[in-house]
């Protein structure tokens, strides 16, 4: 297994310690067969995962438990809540690759949750669609934050109104290159902006695939007040 972590979280890499109520963005690789987590507690978090390539089976205890495959472009949005557990395992020789985002709920202790959906990226290309959020058709989480994906080719441009200035918008390039506000960015690179009405994204290569999540802000003091009180859960 293989994980490279954007954000400073327990044993993962120093840096910040998050973005906005984001606690964790992790590129995760699973190799093989059996590679993965087995069933394990979690509670007051909200964990999001995006599979980019390879199968994911997951179970969890939602509602009257769930056992989910998930390929590439499905998703899925698990509210622990109260508490939940959950199993995330390759069983099939095929790497396994997703994004996974942890954040902090904006209530405490509610009922766990678990919904999924698809992304099919043929079909929904050159324009910004939300996957996760308020947006139609997105997937309900409980936190001010949307996640969206944007694929498209190079030279196309698509801007993005954040909903306030106290919003910020934290940019994660999949494949190919985007030009972010002036700033180029490569495959896997990433950038947080905020204080901004809006951005501008640019594509510099074809088959650009990004990640765009946007959310209310919180001081990073909340966050690390947040993950002291979280440390074994």
């Amino acid at each position: 297994m293989t994980r490279a972590s954007s954000f400073n979280f327990h044993d993962y890499q120093a840096g910040r310690p998050g973005f906005g109520p984001i606690r964790v963005f992790g590129d995760e690789v699973f190799h093989g067969a059996g590679c993965g987590y087995n069933m394990h507690p979690h509670h007051n978090f909200v964990i999001c995962a995006f599979v980019l390539q390879g199968e994911l089976t997951h179970l969890n205890t939602a509602g009257a438990g769930v056992v989910d495959q998930l390929r590439q472009g499905d998703y899925y949005v698990f509210s622990a809540g109260s508490g939940g557990k959950h199993s995330e395992l390759s069983v099939s020789p095929e790497d396994m690759n997703a994004i996974y985002i942890w954040l902090m709920p904006n209530q405490l202790y509610r009922p766990p949750a678990y919904h999924r959906a698809h992304f099919d990226y043929r079909r929904r290309r050159d324009c910004i669609e939300q996957l996760v959020g308020d947006g139609d058709g997105a997937l309900p989480v409980p936190q001010d934050i949307r996640v969206s994906r944007l694929v498209t080719d190079a030279g196309k441009s698509f801007p993005y109104r954040l909903r306030s200035t106290a919003h910020g918008v934290y940019v994660f390039v999949l494949e190919g290159s985007v030009n972010l506000n002036g700033t180029e960015l490569g495959r896997r690179d990433s950038s947080g902006i905020w204080d901004v009405e809006q951005v501008e994204l640019t594509a510099t290569a074809d088959a650009t695939d990004v990640m765009i999540v946007e959310t209310l802000m919180i001081d990073d003091d909340k966050i690390k007040k947040w993950e002291t009180e979280q440390a074994h859960h």
